[in-house]
């Protein structure tokens, strides 16, 4: 093999942080999250990508949003929504599973599409995105997955570790716009014991888009204080086994003294916000995450026996995310003017991986198998004690076998197949009177519970060829078995039995082709893909009652992405990507609306050391146009809104002082005027908000 056994799992630890400094020079071109063990992207039949801790450092200059990071650094990423939420920006027009080393943070039960802004990037070592759908973590992944690995310790080091104290500020209208970030982090190694302690507290001011309003208040990031505290234990317990405990909690809650002034798409008129001049209490509580705790022990042992290594973790994470007060949620009957809604989700579970490596006469074996546990609590009450969503009860078991075959060191073929057990219980329920006005309220209805069940066996099959010269082509097949957003299901029912709502799980088949090449300093990935499902997860709204409603009809999404990189010289160097995807419904023929489908996403940066102490680096993103379908009665309806293309320029700078480093990040340098995608494709009111203006983020760190 290319690479023992031990020098594999090596690694593996590195990038979860308990090795030592020796590998460091191998992790940029290893990754996890695709088979859970530690391997070479020249050795991955399917696109991924990595963004490296010093992309994050650097993204984060200009902005902390996640979201905005992997809009910019990720082909296949739909642009970020320019709020708190994830909704709409789809991973090659579909969910993606997102995770903490491997713990899941998505609540695939009640997708309320939040999960990627589940911790601070002062924490993330480095980001990996496998792209398209997966059985290899199991359910939610129908997109791919996004997995932050967090921050490892220095083992070079008794103690060391950094200090920043940053403010951001809008340039267009400097009132009030001012925030501050502080962060802390400390990390080192004593003997067989290392550590990393890391505090971030960040408070923003209010956030301005072009003209210099006020950005609306839904999912919206004005007047938000976030704090992440994260804290990693490492114990190598003899020179095979190694013991690691790993905690984080963040929260992010909205607490502004601001109403809206609600426009929409149709009206043709944005929302934005506006001082609370009343003198009456605000409805409602803070909005955002309250409190997600992330926990997770891990057992390495690096022989269990012969060739093989043995990973045993359990985790728990726990969270509860308090959406806007909405007037949708109004019953008038029983005094309810509206409401306020959160998902609370708690997932226990426990896996166990086996790593075994054998040689057949040239060939290279790795065999990765092992068990799946987790139990999924999720629901979603009203903040004033109606319940909307049922407490849904998920257990679930998954048997998995993975393997690498490396043949003369240049083919690489790799076979998977995982059992998935599930069973959802759900107790007796009625569903919610809701009103959007006096007259357009839905009907409650008594819904009897009971189990759903569900098994399911998926595949995947990839082939690369590493043999040309500065070119590696690839294919592969992959399944992926997704339990719809049951909540979303259950909180519509017309049914008086959950047995009757057509709750079936999605079964995904993703095909892809695509090449990786490597020229002197040049470096060029292409992939097209194609994907498909017999039950999708679209919605139809009805003007009777005023809700949307599922439509689970067969879905098509094909599309291409691209991206290059050129170092011009040692102190310069370019790249770029390209995104296009599009979606049907097959059954009526029609496309799938912007939750899903994206428009074009081109992306452009420079970087340039000025310099020994000094470094610039400037981004382009611009959204293209996607019109796709027609008014209705002079309105465009749900998610069809036609977007208008769109270009934000972004830069940021650094310069080294010894142990300090001054930074400057400017987000839209040229106070572009516009509306992010998913104001314009949802048609809802209130939702159709500005993106920032010019805004300022400024401070500096020191290292010691």
């Amino acid at each position: 093999m290319k690479k023992s056994v031990l020098a594999s799992t090596v690694a593996a630890l590195a990038v979860y942080g308990i090795s030592g400094s020796a590998v460091a020079g191998q992790l940029e071109e290893m990754i996890v999250t695709g088979s859970r063990v530690a391997e070479s992207q020249s050795e991955v039949p399917a696109s991924v990508a990595v963004v490296g801790r010093a992309e994050i450092e650097q993204q984060m200059r200009v902005s902390p949003e996640l979201q905005n990071m992997l809009a910019i650094k990720v082909p296949g990423m739909a642009p970020a929504t320019g709020t708190s939420s994830n909704s709409a920006q789809t991973l090659r027009g579909r969910n993606a599973l997102v995770m903490i080393d491997g713990v899941p943070q998505s609540t695939p039960l009640r997708n309320g599409s939040l999960g990627i802004r589940t911790l601070d990037g002062s924490v993330i070592e480095r980001i990996e995105v496998v792209k398209g759908a997966s059985s290899v973590y199991g359910n939610g992944a129908a997109g791919g997955m996004i997995n932050y690995i967090t921050r490892k310790p220095d083992e070079s080091r008794t103690v060391g570790g950094e200090a920043s104290v940053l403010t951001r500020f809008s340039a267009v209208d400097l009132a009030d716009s001012f925030g501050q970030r502080l962060n802390g982090t400390v990390d080192g190694s004593v003997d067989k014991f290392s550590y990393v302690f890391s505090a971030t507290y960040d408070k923003t001011g209010l956030e301005r888009d072009a003209e210099g309003d006020i950005i609306g208040l839904i999912y919206g990031l004005s007047e938000t204080t976030t704090q992440n505290y994260f804290t990693k234990l490492g114990y190598q317990l003899d020179d095979d086994q190694a013991l690691q405990v790993t905690y984080n909690y963040y929260e992010s809650q909205q607490d502004a003294d601001l109403v809206d002034v609600s426009g929409s798409v149709n009206s043709g008129t944005k929302t934005y916000a506006i001082k609370d001049t009343s003198g009456e209490p605000k409805p409602g509580v803070p909005q955002g995450p309250r409190g997600n705790h992330n926990v997770m022990a891990k057992y390495t042992h690096d022989a269990l026996f012969a060739n093989t290594q043995f990973v045993a973790d359990v985790y728990q994470q726990k969270i509860e995310n308090v959406f806007f007060f909405s007037s949708a949620l109004a019953n008038p009957d029983e005094g309810y003017t509206g409401g306020q809604s959160m998902i609370k989700s708690v997932k226990s579970g426990a896996r166990f991986s086996f790593n075994t490596a054998v040689n057949w006469d040239g060939v290279d074996a790795t065999f990765i198998y092992g068990l799946d546990a987790l139990n999924d609590t999720t629901s979603q009450p009203l903040v004033d004690g109606r319940v909307w969503v049922p407490e849904m009860d998920m257990r679930s078991k998954a048997l998995y076998l993975q393997s690498k075959w490396v043949v003369a060191e240049d083919v690489v073929i790799k076979t998977g197949v995982r059992s998935e057990d599930i069973d959802i219980s759900v107790d007796d329920y009625s569903t919610l009177k809701l009103c959007r006005t006096a007259e357009t309220c839905s009907v409650p209805l008594d819904v009897t519970g009971g189990e759903i069940n569900y098994n399911a066996t998926t595949y995947n099959l990839g082939l690369r060829y590493n043999g040309f010269s500065g070119i590696s082509p690839f294919v592969n097949y992959s399944q992926g078995a997704d339990v719809s957003d049951i909540g979303r299901l259950l909180r519509t029912a017309t049914v008086e039995d959950i047995a009757l709502i057509r709750t079936d799980a999605s079964l995904i088949d993703h095909y892809e082709v695509g090449f990786a090449s490597d020229f002197d300093n040049l470096s060029i990935e292409v992939a097209a893909y194609r994907s498909t499902s017999e039950l999708g997860t679209g919605s139809e709204y009805n003007a009777e009652t005023g809700v949307y409603m599922p439509v689970r009809a067969p879905q098509k999404i094909w599309g291409y992405e691209g991206q290059f990189e050129y170092q011009v010289n040692e102190d310069l160097t370019a790249g770029a990507t390209y995104t296009w995807v599009e979606g049907k419904d097959t059954e009526n023929d029609v496309y799938l609306g912007g939750r899903q489908i994206s428009a074009p996403k081109f992306t452009a940066y420079v970087d340039w050391a000025f310099n020994s102490n000094g470094q610039l680096h400037a981004t382009v993103l611009r959204v293209g146009d996607r019109d796709r379908f027609e008014a209705v009665d002079g309105n465009y309806v749900g998610d069809q809104g036609p977007i208008e293309s769109y270009s934000i320029v972004n830069l940021s700078a650094t310069y080294s002082f010894g142990n300090w480093l001054a930074q400057l990040g400017v987000e839209n340098l040229f106070n572009q005027d516009y509306y992010p995608a998913r104001s314009q494709v949802y048609t809802y009111n209130g939702y159709n908000t500005k993106g920032l203006g010019t805004t300022v983020n400024a401070g500096v760190t020191y290292s010691f």
